[in-house]
């Protein structure tokens, strides 16, 4: 079985995270997409990030999946309880699952044009193969082909940019707006039964 994972830091989880899990199963036909909350990710702020912030979001997105049996959500990073180097997690999905082929990882392009400064980024290039949606709507893909010519391969989606984002949603909470049009229902009832974000 090819692996599908999906890494970020789901700060909170939304439907756009959600919607784009749906397209890569409709369109590439995996048998999991597999959810990896990221424990500390090591290009945002650290002081947002800690344990118990850890803990809430990885309950989010167990309980956003939960309706889809082609998703499924891994605790491996907050497992570790470590800065989550995308490389280091890679590494060891393959020392568990031993997959017989380059394991898949869903990427925007905003944090895919960043990939070479990620740790060990170009032993990472060997080990998947880059899912890549367009986080904006007047899209070039011209310095992603030069990653391409670097090694960087990818799968580049066609499903249109959908505009949510975690900073959007976080400030909404501040302004004690509604979050259900953009967020799964059961995750907003948690932000709010839990005060995941103490607004």
């Amino acid at each position: 079985m090819t692996e599908c994972v999906y890494q970020g830091s789901f700060n909170p989880i939304h439907n756009a995270h959600i919607e784009v899990a749906k397209y890569v199963h409709e369109k590439l036909n995996f048998e999991k997409i597999i959810f990896i909350p990221a424990f500390k990710p090591p290009h945002k702020d650290l002081k947002y990030f800690d344990s118990e912030n850890a803990m809430h979001r990885l309950n989010m997105v167990q309980l956003a999946v939960e309706e889809y049996p082609y998703m499924d959500v891994s605790a491996i990073e907050y497992m570790r309880n470590e800065p989550s180097y995308t490389y280091n997690t890679i590494k060891q999905i393959y020392e568990i699952v031993k997959p017989s082929e380059k394991i898949n990882f869903i990427i925007g392009t905003d944090a895919f044009i960043q990939i070479e400064t990620w740790y060990k980024a170009q032993e990472l290039k060997k080990l998947i193969t880059f899912i890549l949606f367009k986080r904006e709507n007047n899209f070039d893909e011209t310095p992603f082909l030069k990653l391409k010519e670097k090694g960087y391969n990818y799968i580049l989606m066609k499903k249109p940019f959908l505009d949510i984002s975690a900073t959007e949603i976080r400030e909404r909470l501040k302004q004690n707006k509604e979050i259900y049009d953009i967020v799964p229902i059961k995750v907003a009832k948690y932000i709010k039964q839990n005060n995941v974000y103490k607004i």
